[in-house]
């Protein structure tokens, strides 16, 4: 199928669009029906990828400004393949999954536009076109936020939008003088990203520009110190939103280093290891504690996100095949259970209009089937061998103790900290008497909340016993980009730090500027 990319970013657009026309009480069905199709072409994607190619596949490429360089260039490699079969495969279930909510015309419709944009950030490889994407994506969150969340939800989205923003506007100058500086080399304007790969900066320059993308990308992780407004995205926005921030939206600045600070400046990523590994240590521990004293389970899920994208950014700077590949791996781990737990939170709240630990007990014995997958879950989540959250952990922390064994030891409290706080959850929530008479007639997940976690629950399994699928097209492209950041790397350290499987070679023409240290 040809242009099968620009199908996926753009017929949700469509089809929202002509939501409008839909009646109320079918815009549920006609939701579903979009994101099941786009969901089924996304799986048409990956069995048609060829697994042994590590490049770029798919590519469609439109001049839009040629005076200065600006494509509609879209592509897709084994890093991208599987993130977007994830955004396409979670906002289907989270569309099945939600309940009644007031104006759900609107909502759906402004999934579908969120969907577009996100799935335009995957597949995006003119800066620019991703830039768009990037910043249209606040749009549909913001309002999903503002105008269904609790009763800070105007402080929250505020907050969630500044915060972003502004660091993506650090990003946007970045980019600009990647451009400028192709242009001194070459004669030519061009925003393609691919081009900028051919660039051998001096390491001054890689510093400094790794910065503006640093900041950007951080703050969508989201790092510490710039975390702060996570908790309240994720404690006051609507079900739907939390599920689709913490599975997707958070990957797009995960992704954006692997896609742009990666390959474009190795040098000054190889200096950012140890900052880098700070930080996410910090966000690993610090945050995981956090989780403990939470007395909201929902603030239990929103902090342990961030404790588990910590996990992923250390293995991103790894430099070997082992800790990339597990991050990346992990980011599919961290979207599914994540998105999970925080779907089994909204279905609990839903019937009990409560988050609070204090207002459960002995759920098990009321809703045996929400007890059992939300087991599942946490077990997961905690990194239990046989599930999908194993593999990716267990792969980063592999990768890292190459890099660093006393920081890889202290990041593998992770695990340790990680059964505490869920565990805690587990045994307050669903075990003990059920003194709470308001629980005592709790129903049970039904035949559609029971539908759309199922699958989840068989990928987590899946996966964790059987990962190869995912993981090989993942490990070759992740190879041959080690290789490229080998190869393009100035410094001997930078080439030290840098593993590379012996098979791979990139031979990419390079462009270097004179001067710089």
């Amino acid at each position: 199928m040809e242009n099968i990319l620009s199908i996926l970013v753009f017929f949700p657009a469509v089809a929202g669009l002509l939501g409008f026309v839909v009646t109320k009480e079918s815009i549920r069905a006609y939701g579903i029906a979009v994101t099941l199709v786009v969901f089924l072409l996304t799986l048409w994607l990956w069995f048609s990828f060829d697994m042994n190619n590590p490049g770029i596949q798919f590519v469609e490429m439109i001049p839009l400004i040629p005076d200065f360089g600006i494509s509609y260039y879209l592509g897709a490699d084994g890093i991208s393949l599987f993130i977007i079969v994830m955004t396409a495969l979670m906002t289907l279930i989270g569309m099945a999954s939600m309940g009644e909510t007031k104006n759900i015309k609107n909502m759906i419709i402004s999934l579908l536009f969120l969907e577009m944009t996100m799935i335009g950030v995957f597949v995006a490889l003119d800066a620019i076109i991703f830039y768009l994407f990037w910043e249209l994506s606040l749009v549909p969150m913001l309002y999903i936020i503002g105008a269904w969340g609790g009763p800070l939800r105007v402080y929250a989205s505020i907050k969630f939008f500044l915060y972003t923003f502004t660091g993506s506007l650090l990003m946007l100058v970045g980019m600009l003088f990647m451009a400028y500086i192709y242009h001194n080399l070459t004669g030519v304007w061009s925003f393609a990203v691919t081009d900028w790969y051919a660039l051998v900066l001096p390491v001054d320059y890689q510093i400094w520009l790794f910065a503006a993308f640093f900041i950007g990308f951080a703050i969508k992780v989201p790092m510490f110190p710039f975390h702060t407004w996570i908790p309240y995205a994720h404690g006051q926005a609507p079900t739907i939103g939390s599920v689709i921030l913490a599975a997707i939206l958070l990957k797009m600045g995960t992704y954006g280093f692997v896609r742009f600070s990666l390959p474009l400046f190795p040098d000054a990523s190889v200096m950012a290891i140890t900052p880098i590994a700070v930080l996410s240590l910090i966000m690993v521990v610090y945050t995981a504690m956090i989780a403990y004293a939470q007395k909201d389970m929902k603030q239990v899920i929103a902090y342990s996100s961030v404790s588990h994208m910590g996990i992923i950014m250390l293995g991103l700077f790894a430099m070997n095949a082992e800790g990339l590949g597990g991050s990346i791996f992990q980011m599919l781990s961290h979207g599914i259970v994540s998105g999970a737990l925080f779907m089994l939170v909204g279905m609990i709240y839903d019937r009990r209009h409560t988050k609070l630990l204090s207002e459960f007990g002995g759920l098990a014995s009321v809703m045996p089937k929400f007890a059992i997958i939300f087991g599942v879950m946490l077990m997961a989540s905690v990194g239990l061998p046989l599930t999908i959250g194993f593999v990716g952990e267990f792969l980063v922390l592999l990768g890292f103790y190459k890099v660093s064994p006393m920081i890889t030891i202290i990041a593998g409290t992770s695990i340790i900290l990680g059964a505490v706080y869920m565990l805690r959850v587990m045994k307050l929530a669903f075990f003990g008497p059920l003194n709470n008479e308001a629980n005592q007639k709790l129903k049970d997940l039904n035949a559609r909340e029971t539908w759309s976690l199922v699958p989840l629950v068989a990928i987590v399994i899946w996966l964790g016993v059987y990962p190869k699928p995912v993981l090989e097209p993942i490990n070759n492209s992740v190879n041959a980009l080690l290789a490229f950041m080998d190869e393009k790397a100035i410094t001997k350290e930078a080439k030290d730090m840098i593993h590379v499987s012996n098979s791979f070679e990139s031979g990419r023409p390079t462009l270097s500027i004179a001067g710089g240290k």
